[in-house]
């Protein structure tokens, strides 16, 4: 276990981390375009990206724990930690690993919460649209009617 063996798999996880933010932004454009057809492939692309990250976590922890003692840390320390304690060049790079993390965690926040929004617009109005076409039907409208409710339903989803 070394810093270098750290450094490698700090850029894995960097490189899964934008996959991420790269299949979030897809998913963006599905709802935006009212694609609902491939939100369910788009989030099992999500979490199957999820869960190589959390496996790639436990490699890069393990790394950690292996060389902390030998920086003078302790079983758990934090990025920020271990580039202070890390020898020159070390610091440096895992400095900037750090900040590549911070500014990629805030892209794939806002991303996420981006998706949150159009989400929860989209089941809104899918369920407004629904309680209205179901009034409708119970004041005993029928006919064209109908078949503009069905319409609706269909462009709405």
């Amino acid at each position: 276990m070394s810093l270098s063996d750290i450094s490698n798999a700090l850029l894995r996880e960097q490189s899964l981390l934008e996959m991420l933010l790269f299949k979030l932004e897809e998913e963006h454009l599905i709802l935006a375009a009212g694609r609902t057809r491939w939100l369910a492939p788009a989030t099992r692309e999500v979490e199957a990206v999820l869960a190589e990250i959390r496996r790639c976590e436990l490699v890069r922890a393990t790394l950690v724990a292996g060389m902390a003692p030998s920086l003078g840390l302790g079983a758990n320390p934090s990025l920020r930690e271990l580039a202070e304690a890390a020898p020159e060049p070390w610091d440096f790079v895992l400095d900037q690993h750090r900040r590549s993390f911070l500014e990629i965690a805030d892209d794939i926040s806002s991303q996420a919460n981006a998706n949150k929004q159009l989400l929860h617009r989209g089941a809104t109005a899918t369920r407004d649209l629904l309680e209205r076409a179901a009034r409708e039907r119970t004041s005993g409208r029928g006919g064209a009617r109908e078949h503009e409710k069905s319409f609706l339903v269909d462009q709405a989803l």
